[in-house]
């Protein structure tokens, strides 16, 4: 992936068509045929399946819910929120059943799978019907060149310090290369008791921690794990960063549990003080400064190798949004996609999330409020986002695959030759 296509402004295109498979879970909240009903006086209610209500302030998406009510008379919205993990259970088993919710939060792993499934609508044809002008969308993510997901709002992953940790390790500022961090992992892990220098969580049933925790260290420094848009994870930007992590591992500086450990894992571990560092999403600093108010943290770019000096990628996840094939309401659903995206309202949205908009005229008001974020933005703007995995056919498996050979490697079952090439031949197969 070049870093013109990482720009602000992009079209994501998956050209390949991969189909998951796809629990038979039991579906909360959802109707047998699409997410909504019209009734007789031609009112429709439709129902938005997300993760997102349960991470934002109380009542303040059901605001911007009422809203939009009032703005479009006829229109009523019910939201199916839950925690990520269950979001997905029940959107790959409404795939599976036909009975998705009208509107879906979505992560662009789940695109591809969806996409190919067609139980996910093409976005590009009802912008066309509704005559909607995308020229504000920082980003679409396409399959074979439709839209099928629109990002509202993107969060990056930068380093989180425990800066009381540190300091009583005699370390004096965060870290910016991979032996600076190297060493401050190992001091606070020296600092003893159940305190750690770095958190990893490795878990293969949540494994957005390839993602997020182990690519990172690729994309800090410039690398990539493809080639040409095809596997590449024997190439040395990968290897680099996989015996870095090893090193780390045998140094014994990483919190113990990291097998199973999965990301709300990760941020206690940070938030109640028994980790030096973790790579987080801004999503988690105001529930950090919540839980623990005393926890004094500061964030920073990833490091990068050393002597490294061109741009950082910084790992970035979305919240975005879909239409459901089997809604009977696509126009409704459509208005009410438009109306998150709007300028005003993604700039309040973006703002409560803590995230940065999708909407490249939006601007979200912590950016000139809060230094952590005001910290976090310029990150942003001297880097550039990164997610190879975003589009990727059957993504989650992918990075599941990687964490079973990295796990085994780790386990000292295998050499690091070994894992990369088991996990380069497991890729191919996938694509």
């Amino acid at each position: 992936m070049s870093k013109d296509a990482l720009g602000r402004r992009r079209l994501v295109k998956i050209a390949g068509a991969a189909v998951a498979t796809v629990g038979m879970l039991a579906v909360a909240g959802c109707s047998g045929s699409g997410g909504g009903d019209a009734t007789d006086s031609g009112d429709v209610t439709i129902e938005f399946a997300q993760w997102w209500e349960p991470e934002l302030p109380d009542g303040a998406f059901r605001g911007l819910m009422d809203q939009f009510e009032e703005e479009n008379p006829g229109i009523t919205v019910e939201l199916v929120s839950g925690p990520y993990a269950s979001t997905k259970e029940q959107l790959f088993a409404g795939a599976a059943s036909g009975t998705m919710p009208d509107v879906v939060g979505l992560d662009g792993a789940w695109v591809n799978d969806f996409a190919s499934q067609g139980v996910i609508a093409d976005l590009t044809a009802l912008m066309a019907e509704a005559d909607y002008d995308d020229s504000e969308l920082a980003s679409q993510i396409q399959v074979d060149g439709a839209t099928y997901m629109i990002p509202v709002v993107n969060f990056v992953y930068p380093l989180f310090t425990n800066d009381d940790l540190l300091a009583q390790a005699g370390v004096d500022a965060p870290p910016s290369t991979r032996t600076e961090f190297a060493d401050a992992a190992a001091a606070v892990a020296g600092l003893g008791g159940d305190t750690s220098g770095w958190v990893l969580p490795l878990s293969l049933e949540a494994p957005n921690g390839v993602q997020n925790d182990v690519m990172s260290w690729v994309w800090a420094s410039g690398g990539t794990m493809l080639d040409d848009g095809q596997p590449d994870v024997t190439n040395d930007d990968v290897r680099g960063a996989v015996e870095y992590i090893q090193g780390m591992w045998d140094d014994d500086v990483i919190a113990p549990g990291s097998f199973t450990m999965k990301e709300q894992d990760k941020v206690e571990e940070f938030t109640n003080g028994r980790v030096g560092m973790m790579i987080d999403s801004l999503a988690h600093i105001n529930l950090i400064r919540e839980t623990n108010p005393d926890l004094s943290f500061s964030i920073s770019a990833i490091p990068a190798e050393d002597g490294y000096d061109g741009e950082r990628g910084i790992p970035y996840a979305s919240w975005g949004i879909g239409v459901a094939e089997n809604s009977e309401n696509k126009d409704a659903a459509f208005k009410f996609v438009e109306f998150l995206m709007s300028e005003d309202v993604n700039s309040e949205l973006s703002s409560i999330a803590n995230a940065f908009p999708g909407n490249v005229d939006s601007v979200p008001d912590f950016v000139g409020d809060d230094e952590l974020f005001a910290t976090a933005f310029e990150i942003y703007q001297a880097g550039y986002p990164a997610n190879e995995f975003t589009g990727l056919p059957v993504a989650e498996e992918l990075m599941r695959q990687f964490g079973e050979q990295l796990q085994a490697m780790l386990d000292g079952q295998q050499s690091v030759d070994e894992m990369l090439d088991n996990t380069q031949a497991a890729w191919e197969a996938e694509f």
